[in-house]
């Protein structure tokens, strides 16, 4: 089963999503009108160890549809609403989706978003998976199923129809999900010698397992399950059409307590408190898990051992909620999922006042973690963990919560859980050999108020920067403060209590005065230093305070409408009492594109929005990545070892442990390599490290064992001695101090001196722009098999780049290329980071298998990938601009630099790409950039979407909007004064033909209706202090071809079989942007026969040599064009044949030209024309055509944010792009807004932070976000330009690339995020402009708005 994927090893992305099913005792019953409950939910599996799963059913996606039989509707609708691009994710969110409909057949949209919180996709956007289950998900899912399967469902006297959906799940005792997929319920008929005695039960289960499509819970766990609560009785059940007659119990059987030893791990399952708290003081050191979401992370992620470890998971005693008149008590085993169930029941059912506490920790859990952690983690986890940011105990502090200890020799003993329970970092007050019970919450007193706040830089799934738990009791009738509470997480080691502030509070009025006082206080509560672990200090003192502020207002607003006082809160106050961006029900959206003619021919496929060629098989998991295939017998398997020092020599590399560690087999270096040492693009990479290592992650050795498991265990035992070299160049700032370059790049155009110095006004600034993860959810890997015989080696690899790896591993083996075989299927995902850096897995495993003469594979774990395989650049520019009092530009000066890292990879095309889009989408008389690439010690960084012009066109929209700031006009009037004209010339030389960025920025100026919103925006930021909106228009203009011109170029193999069926090969790769489909469209047309007639297998440089890499957008131009050329040979060699045969079939007519000896086989070649520039990189002379055509685009984005926290949402964003003629439109509407969510994410949230030794802190899902479903723009709206006419260029089928050139557009939301912070300064009385740099974090808004907050 090779469907569920392995992301990240750390429960933060989804992709190993399963659905889980077990028989819940507690909840259980089989007396008349209820039913036995299986509970379904979703989990990672990637934290559910094995013998967690004893007693339950796991269904993988395998088990609910596939294209060998029928696909779910689930999958189908996914599938046919273009939901899966690299597919390696869709398996995954195809079961978390499945799993609420298990247990919520009618879900609402809420419930939707709510379930693919733990889903993370790099590829789509999001749209198209919420689109495919937005509001008609629910009713066409049942209509399907009508479609497939009877259209009535005679239950006993109840009739099923689509009407009445819910009653499919209603099965005699059990809700049993193999009811979905049967033709008829209720008409298995038994005969006479199976109404008798126990076994009965056995076979009514097998009959239903057997004669139903999904065996969602196998008969032998069924009975176990039934008997274990009714016992061993004589079951009569009389089946028919009507329902179960009877049934005798005679004794209950509890669960069996069990143990599992494993290598390494023992581990027991108790099954009553006695036995838990028994195991417990025997073995007080043994680590007590249920979710395992936190030991599952330090094992799987951090190598540790846990020798001992005892899970409560069946202690039902300690599986509880309870309540009484003074409060609820909860099991500390209590699952999260469960408790919120049953704390929404009380909140409905108690006063509102009395459950403030209840309806705190539901909001905290929302924001939890996603729906599979939630569905496996307990609350008695959360608590013993004592992580400094945990979410709830903030909550149970500040509430006076007492949590119950048991020790088995002693009994029990109550705790109230303030500051003295958790005496350090990690630890509680639990002494040695207790087991947290239960912890017991108060319900509120009346005029006592309560409330929870959390910030962090992901709205969903994602741990907490600081949050914090604020409780206030006044004397009765008035507004003096009697008790006082305040807990906070991220303001020490632990959760803490403010003293300070609790202590000077009482006896205080709620009164506006007492604001300055509590800062005083808290100021004293919390003094962090700026080296802080976690960092951000500034802005954590700042979130304290708003957090408090915010709690003031709230209890101020209470205690007016209760009559305890007549001080309202004030009107423009009212919005912190407003979800962030109001309550919306469903996230919207549109997508607009032309139509194809009404008389184009049906087997015409250019411009039909076909579904992603392998879409069927992402949503059923049957496609097959790298490491899906079947290990071959012998195959080996290998772990990198890598340095831990940026700046170093390499002194010793000890073996001994490692050898001695089960399943070793060899270990290869620098020694074992049989040809250069030396690779990359340009071969200032190398395959391991000699002597002295340059960053952190650079490949010293390669440990070769029989498992994945050993390898990694036995690479750690690999102890390297290293001696540390100064200076450690980390940053841009030190490349500059220490004047570290690899090289300087110049482009000029005028006198940008002499224009400086003549210009009306001149404004300087500086920017920063972070580097980003690619985080595509397949990590590098490859598989090299050697072929003794022939000397011959065969890579599978996932690599963007099948030539460049080819190249590599032949020079690394000291061999001639044509023995180096490359194949590649396809890849879950790339986005640039799989065009070169491949090598970091690639080149090792080749000179092992060169060793070993056998099989290696090798797949990154995520923290290895995002530590050692590079990202994109980040830069940091100074510009002076000059201007006249219109705000037309007169001169640029602009220095950039790039972090390149330790090797140069393919930072200087990166490089030329940002200096011929430094000037955006505008005309500058005079300019003169300099681009430094800045040579560092962290890893090589590399391509990645945008390739450098993002940056570039980031910085060129932030001196456009300073001239804005400084001329108090807008931004969008800056833009088209100084917007290119059709037939200008760029200051490279290039001639702008069939300019279409004006009419792309006219009609999404229409669409979005943007001067009325823009007005609407203003009047709502006069009415709002502390919540403030935002528009922004962003205009794009992107270059289409490789910048390196020998890449521009492609070939292709088309052949025809005697069936008349077509195999295609061309050199691109598909990576989940819909090459391969788009390239059938294009072959489909040509030969002028169906798309399902054509094939496409993988791409190898057996079929296709010299590939370029497939990069750059081009990937349909090149490939498509070679295609087109080798379907036109054969086309024309079977025309005479079609002209005296015309009524001939395709098939016919190709086995006629098979017996005719006409060749059926044609290769293609395209080279892009007409593309040139001579530039001297040194004087900065530019002139020439460096680009085939440009791609334009413009977007209009709305935000709103929160002034006291830094929080944002997108409201809307429009997007207009000129497409050309496209060949899939639903396609390229996926790619533009994959690629605005990825730009979103680079411009506003993904940061990868390193410390002072070189050391990458953010790796993994846990500590790096990417953007989530949660982050999608609430209205998302798509048009392509309409009637596009292009004299000019005949470019292939009027397409236009459209992978990279949407990205930029997201800076829109980067814009009116600025404009509505200068909303909030100028409420705060600030003027001028002010430095905004990239990401606009959360942390950065909020510091950028600037009030008595944050001072």
């Amino acid at each position: 089963l090779t469907g569920t994927k392995l992301g990240c090893s750390e429960g933060g992305c989804g992709a190993c999503t399963v659905m889980v099913s077990k028989w819940d005792r507690s909840q259980s019953r089989i007396f008349s009108k209820q039913h036995l409950v299986c509970r379904h939910f979703s989990v990672n599996s990637c934290l559910a160890p094995v013998v967690s799963m004893h007693d339950c059913a796991v269904t993988t996606v395998e088990g609910i549809g596939s294209t060998k039989t029928k696909l779910h509707a689930v999958q189908e609708r996914l599938w046919k609403f273009h939901g899966s691009q690299c597919g390696f994710c869709t398996p995954g969110i195809v079961m978390s989706m499945y799993a609420l409909l298990r247990n919520n057949s009618s879900p609402k949209m809420p419930n939707i978003e709510t379930c693919l919180q733990g889903n993370l996709c790099r590829c789509t956007g999001y749209r198209p998976i919420l689109g495919g289950k937005e509001i008609t998900f629910i009713q066409s899912f049942f209509i399907l199923l009508m479609r497939n399967y009877s259209h009535n469902y005679n239950m006993g006297k109840r009739l099923i129809s689509p009407q009445r959906p819910h009653k499919l799940f209603l099965w005699i005792f059990v809700r049993l999900p193999s009811q979905l997929n049967a033709k008829r319920c209720c008409n298995i008929s038994l005969t006479p010698s199976e109404r008798s005695t126990k076994p009965t039960i056995v076979r009514i289960a097998t009959k239903l397992t057997t004669r139903h499509r999904s065996r969602y819970f196998p008969p032998e766990l069924l009975v176990s399950s039934i008997i274990s609560i009714v016992g061993y009785a004589a079951l009569h059940i009389l089946y028919a059409y009507r329902a179960v007659v009877h049934y005798i119990t005679s004794r209950n059987h509890a669960a069996t307590p069990l143990k599992f030893v494993g290598e390494r791990v023992t581990w027991y399952r108790p099954t009553t408190l006695d036995q838990l708290t028994d195991l417990k003081e025997k073995y007080p050191d043994a680590q007590l898990v249920v979710g395992n979401t936190e030991i599952g992370i330090e094992t799987g992620v951090k190598g540790r051992c846990h020798p001992l470890i005892v899970t409560p998971a069946a202690v039902e005693e300690i599986s509880f909620v309870k309540n009484d008149q003074s409060g609820i008590e909860i099991g500390a085993a209590c699952i999260l999922s469960n408790l919120v169930q049953q704390l929404n029941k009380i909140v409905e059912e108690k006063e509102e006042h009395l459950t403030q506490p209840l309806s705190a920790i539901l909001e905290m859990l929302h924001w939890f973690g996603g729906d599979q952690i939630r569905n496996v983690a307990v609350i008695g986890g959360n608590i013993m963990t004592a992580s400094p940011i945990s979410d709830l105990n903030p909550i149970l502090m500040a509430c006076c919560a007492t949590a119950t200890f048991m020790l088995h020799s002693r009994g029990t003993r109550k705790v109230t859980m303030n500051q003295s329970f958790f005496p350090g970092y990690r630890k509680t007050c639990a002494m040695k050999g207790e087991v947290l019970l239960s912890v017991r919450i108060p319900f509120m007193r009346k005029g006592e108020y309560m409330k929870a706040y959390m910030q962090s830089k992901r709205r969903e799934d994602d741990i907490a920067i600081v949050n914090a738990a604020l409780r206030v009791k006044f004397y009765h009738g008035s507004r003096k403060v009697e008790e006082f509470s305040a807990a906070f997480g991220g303001m020490a080691a632990t959760s803490v209590m403010a003293k300070h502030l609790m202590e000077n509070i009482i006896g205080r009025l709620w009164k506006d005065e007492l604001i300055d006082d509590v800062a005083a206080w808290m100021r004293e509560d919390f003094k962090l230093e700026q080296n802080a672990p976690g960092g951000m200090a500034e802005y954590r003192e700042a979130l304290a305070l708003s957090f408090f502020f915010k709690f003031y207002i709230h209890v101020k607003d209470c205690l007016c409408k209760e009559g305890a006082t007549k001080d309202e809160i004030a009107s423009e106050e009212q919005c912190t009492k407003v979800p962030l961006g109001g309550n919306h029900p469903v996230s919207l959206s549109t997508q607009t594109w032309e139509e194809i003619p009404e008389n184009q021919p049906k087997d015409n496929s250019v411009g039909r929005p076909l579904p992603h060629s392998s879409g069927q098989l992402h949503v059923t998991g049957e496609a097959k990545y790298l490491d899906d295939i079947t290990p071959y017998a012998d195959e080996l398997y290998m772990c990198l070892v890598t340095s831990t020092r940026c700046h170093a020599y390499v002194r010793d590399v000890n073996l001994a442990d490692a050898m001695t560690s089960p399943g070793y087999v060899t270990y290869v270096d620098h020694c074992d390599i049989p040809g250069s040492n030396e690779c990359g693009v340009m071969k200032g990479d190398l395959v391991f490290a000699n002597g002295k290592v340059t960053c952190v992650g650079q490949v010293i050795g390669a440990v070769i064992a029989d498992t994945c498991a050993h390898a990694q265990r036995a690479a750690q035992l690999v102890k390297v001695t290293h001696e540390d070299i100064f200076p450690r160049i980390l940053t841009i700032e030190d490349a500059i101090k220490h004047e570290s370059f690899y090289k300087t790049l110049h482009i000029n155009a005028g006198d940008a001196a002499t224009a400086l110095d003549a210009s009306e006004y001149v404004i300087e600034g500086e920017m920063r722009i972070a580097g980003q993860e690619h985080f595509y959810l397949e990590t590098q890997a490859c598989l090299v098999v050697p072929q003794l015989e022939s000397g011959q080696m065969e890579i599978y690899c996932s690599s963007q780049s099948p030539t460049s790896l080819q190249d590599d591993a032949a020079s690394v083996l000291g061999i001639e290329s044509n023995k180096v075989i490359v194949r590649v299927k396809r890849m879950g995902g790339g986005f640039g980071g799989k065009g070169t850096r491949y090598i970091v897995v690639s080149n090792p495993a080749v000179v092992a298998a060169k060793k070993c003469g056998r099989p290696i594979r090798c797949m990154l774990t995520r923290q290895e990938d995002m530590l050692i395989s590079g990202q994109r650049h980040s830069f940091y520019a100074k510009y002076k601009v000059g201007f006249t009092k219109e705000g037309k530009l007169t001169s640029l000066v602009n220095n950039i630099y790039s972090n390149a890292g330790n090797s140069l990879d393919v930072s200087i095309p990166v490089m030329e790409r940002a200096l011929y889009h430094s000037g955006g989408c505008y005309r500058i008389p005079n300019i003169a950039i300099a681009g430094h690439v800045c040579k560092t010690n962290i890893p090589s960084n590399t391509a990645f979407r945008g390739f450098g012009a993002p940056q570039a066109m980031l910085i060129a929209e932030d001196w456009i909007s300073g001239i804005a700031a400084k001329l108090g006009i807008s931004a969008e009037k800056v833009r088209e004064i100084n917007m290119y004209k059709e037939g200008d010339s760029t200051y490279y030389g290039q001639v702008l033909e069939s300019f279409n960025l004006p009419r792309c920025w006219q009609e999404c100026y229409q669409k979005s209706n943007f001067n009325e919103r823009k007005e609407k925006i203003e009047e709502y930021n006069s009415k709002n202090r502390w919540r403030k909106r935002g528009i922004s228009c962003i205009p794009t203009k992107y270059g289409i071809s490789f910048t390196e011109f020998f890449l521009n170029q492609a070939g292709a193999l088309v052949q025809v079989y005697k069936d008349g069926s077509v195999l295609l090969t061309h050199g691109g790769t598909e990576m989940g942007q819909g090459l391969h489909t788009k390239m059938i469209q294009v072959a489909s047309t040509c030969l002028g026969i169906p798309a399902s007639r054509i094939h496409i297998s993988s791409t190898s440089t057996e079929t296709v040599p010299n590939t370029s890499p497939t990069a750059g957008s081009v990937g349909s131009d090149l490939n498509g064009m070679a295609i087109k050329e080798a379907c036109e040979k054969i086309v024309g060699r079977i025309k005479p044949l079609r002209k005296n045969f015309p009524k001939l079939s395709w098939d016919d007519l190709i086995i006629k030209a098979y017996l005719e000896r006409i060749s059926l086989s044609a290769t293609g070649f395209y080279k892009t024309p007409d593309i040139y520039c001579n530039w001297d990189q040194d004087s900065g002379e530019c002139f020439g055509r460096p680009f085939d055509y440009f791609t334009y685009g413009a977007a209009v984005s709305e935000v709103e944010i929160d002034c006291l926290t830094g929080d944002h949402v997108v409201l809307q964003t429009d997007i207009v792009m000129d497409v050309g003629g496209s060949l899939n439109p639903a396609v390229d509407i996926g790619q533009i807004e994959g690629a605005f969510m990825q730009g979103y994410g680079m411009m506003m949230l993904e940061e990868p932070l390193i410390n002072e030794r070189g050391e990458l802190l953010t790796r993994g899902p846990g500590a790096y976000k990417i953007p989530g479903f949660g982050d999608c723009p609430r209205r998302f709206n798509k048009y392509s330009l309409l009637k596009y006419e292009n004299k000019k260029y005949q470019i292939f089928f009027r397409l236009q690339a459209v992978g990279e050139p949407p990205l930029f557009l997201s800076s829109s939301v980067f814009f009116a995020v600025k404009n509505a912070v200068a909303s909030a300064w100028k409420h705060s009385g600030l003027f001028g402009s002010f430095r905004m740099d990239s990401p606009a974090s959360c942390e950065r808004i909020r510091m950028w708005c600037g009030d008595q907050f944050t001072k």
